[in-house]
């Protein structure tokens, strides 16, 4: 009991997929300005951003208080679940189950359902006008990054269990080196640039047009759980797509290098494209990006 609190708690839970992804925002705040030629914060402002909004006082709508209150604990519920099934198969060492593939696949849809919910009890107009970009986002972004998931399974004989995936690609060859691995793993991560919420795919949130769109009436501690549950995603989606796609060698040395360039590539994404309209992104996801994962699953079946 004592070792599975450790694990969803601490390591490789709650505590340490904070830490990172605390890190990683940083990181990305930090190259941002590089880009624009400014200095940018210190290493520590998210962890104080975080600790001074569970200061603050929480400003509650009048209507549905406790749905608006719980929806940002479902979306860290969801990831710090997620965390702990990622960060075992990484080790493997805390030993999956038949179809936690799948399982983490649900669970990473927790963070925009929790945004959902939030902004649809708000009551605000903008919040709901995120909310429904949100949810067409979502049923976007989805289909391609399921078919790329669906390639990945394909090469590796049927497997649906993390670790049976990792062994696959200790023995074989990581996926990504491969034809379908590759256009699998393009597919893949421009999906979790818009699962994490991140430009051109910050639709919901727009705070030029929608005034933080979802997140305009969230102030105090729940505020700080949403801005968490983002920097989490920051550390998960990553380590999801190395264990996916990178993970014939997952040493501390070869992850951190490997996150490093997912991380990258993500920023350097964010940083040099303008945000979509909502139907923009659906055309795109529906378009090009799911014909390229159906590309991806057929080379797959040709064992390309």
């Amino acid at each position: 009991m004592v070792k599975l609190i450790f694990n969803y708690l601490v390591f490789p839970g709650f505590l340490f997929s904070a830490v990172i992804g605390l890190l990683a925002c940083w990181l990305e705040r930090k190259v941002s300005a590089r880009l624009q030629w400014r200095v940018g914060p210190p290493w520590y402002q998210n962890f104080a951003d975080i600790i001074k909004l569970t200061g603050k006082e929480i400003i509650v709508p009048s209507t549905m208080r406790r749905t608006f209150l719980l929806a940002p604990y479902l979306g860290l519920l969801g990831l710090v679940l997620a965390t702990t099934i990622l960060g075992g198969a990484a080790r493997l060492s805390l030993g999956g189950f038949t179809g936690d593939l799948i399982v983490v696949i649900y669970l990473f849809i927790m963070p925009a359902i929790s945004l959902i919910i939030g902004a649809s009890a708000s009551g605000n107009p903008l919040a709901s006008v995120g909310a429904s970009r949100e949810m067409k986002l979502v049923l976007a972004y989805e289909l391609p990054l399921i078919l790329s998931i669906i390639t990945v399974i394909i090469k590796a004989a049927g497997a649906i269990r993390l670790e049976q995936i990792v062994f696959y690609q200790v023995s074989y060859g990581s996926f990504i080196f491969s034809f379908s691995g590759a256009i699998a793993f393009v597919v893949a991560l421009i999906c979790i640039q818009a699962k994490i919420g991140l430009a051109p795919f910050d639709i919901s949130e727009a705070e030029q047009e929608l005034m933080a769109g979802v997140l305009i009436e969230y102030s105090g501690l729940p505020l700080a759980i949403y801005k968490l549950n983002k920097a989490i995603l920051l550390y998960a989606l990553p380590l999801f797509l190395t264990i996916l796609f990178l993970a014939k060698d997952l040493s501390p040395l070869f992850i951190i290098g490997k996150f490093l360039l997912i991380w990258l590539v993500i920023f350097l994404i964010k940083n040099t494209n303008p945000r979509l309209r909502i139907d923009q992104a659906m055309r795109f996801f529906w378009g090009p990006v799911t014909l390229l994962a159906i590309a991806g699953v057929i080379l797959a079946i040709l064992g390309k």
